[in-house]
């Protein structure tokens, strides 16, 4: 569903997670008690639940912090402030990836940021639905342009996002955070966050990037039915609901502009080192899923290129550029 001005400035009013009487909200948005009443059960299609009590009004569940670009830009250094050429929040919005793709296509500079607070078509990998509530989470893609080499001279990039987003959220005191081959955020054995990668362009010339990230803040019950793997959120591994989407969204863009700007010259071998120290699958029994068959074995780590590295049944160790991998998080030996 589209989120209405009139539930936007509900939502602002009750974003504090106080009472609010249906009185004092008809009063400022100028419409009846009951209309306030209608808008707010409209809102719970987005994932945002309310209580209404007798004598004190209404209020959310819990409370929210909204995107604001004057808080993020608060929090952006002036390295990365350089690197930005547009910024944009939006309310609602199918993908931001998506989004950024098609302005990529209508010559939409580099540097080009996009935030939701919503996706009604959040995507994953393999075209996967990436479960988007309303104001919890972060939505986040950013278009760069890549001026030689084509997309062979980028492949690596998601793992040096991949530091780049541990890196913010250690700013934050957020360490129990690890990485899984090519491009997900994890702790505990469990899906915290995904990079999206998806390029276009010639083959040896410049090509275009759109870098999403979808990290989860806060994910409740209802919303985390639909996902089908392990999840976790930050609210889960910090013991305590924080209310910190606009320096973390700021802290973020000030890892991940300056990794994805200078990547053209560094290269993944830059980020070898330290994406090693953060790998979740090495020494774990791991499927990995190709186009048409799917392979098992031992991951030995990445190789210099990045690539994941199987040790098969056999003893032979062999290097995939691209696959999904499946594994528990307990380790495995080879039978017999």
């Amino acid at each position: 569903m589209v989120i209405s001005d009139k539930q936007k400035k509900i939502l602002m009013l009750l974003a504090d997670g106080e009472f609010h009487s249906g009185t004092e909200l008809a009063g400022i948005l100028g419409v009846s008690r009951s209309a306030i009443w209608k808008q707010l059960n409209g809102l719970s299609e987005l994932g945002l639940h309310h209580s209404g009590v007798s004598g004190k009004g209404y209020r959310l569940d819990r409370p929210l912090e909204l995107l604001a670009q004057t808080e993020i830009n608060e929090v952006i250094d002036e390295q990365t402030a350089a690197l930005i050429s547009s910024f944009e929040i939006h309310d609602q919005i199918h993908s931001t990836n998506s989004y950024l793709v098609e302005r990529s296509q209508k010559n939409a500079p580099s540097g080009s940021i996009c935030f939701a607070e919503h996706q009604t078509a959040g995507k994953g990998r393999r075209g996967r639905y990436w479960v988007s509530p309303y104001g919890s989470n972060i939505y986040l893609s950013i278009l760069w342009r890549f001026q030689q080499g084509g997309p062979a001279a980028i492949s690596g990039l998601s793992l040096a996002v991949g530091i780049a987003v541990i890196r913010a959220l250690k700013q934050h005191n957020i360490n129990d955070i690890s990485l899984k081959w090519p491009n997900d955020i994890y702790s505990q054995g469990k899906k915290l966050g995904g990079i999206l990668i998806e390029v276009s362009g010639e083959t040896d010339g410049p090509c275009s990037a759109v870098i999403g990230l979808g990290l989860n803040l806060f994910l409740s019950e209802t919303e985390s039915q639909t996902i089908s793997q392990a999840w976790t959120d930050l609210s889960t591994i910090t013991g305590q609901y924080i209310l910190f989407r606009n320096k973390l969204a700021g802290t973020l863009l000030n890892h991940l502009l300056p990794v994805i700007s200078g990547f053209e010259s560094a290269g993944i071998k830059a980020y070898l080192s330290e994406w090693r120290e953060y790998d979740c699958l090495r020494g774990k029994f791991v499927t990995i899923f190709l186009a048409k068959q799917q392979l098992e074995g031992i991951v030995e780590g990445i190789d210099n290129n990045g690539m994941l590295l199987i040790k098969r049944a056999d003893g032979t160790v062999q290097a995939f550029a691209s696959g999904e991998v499946s594994f528990n998080s307990h380790s495995h030996e080879f039978a017999g």
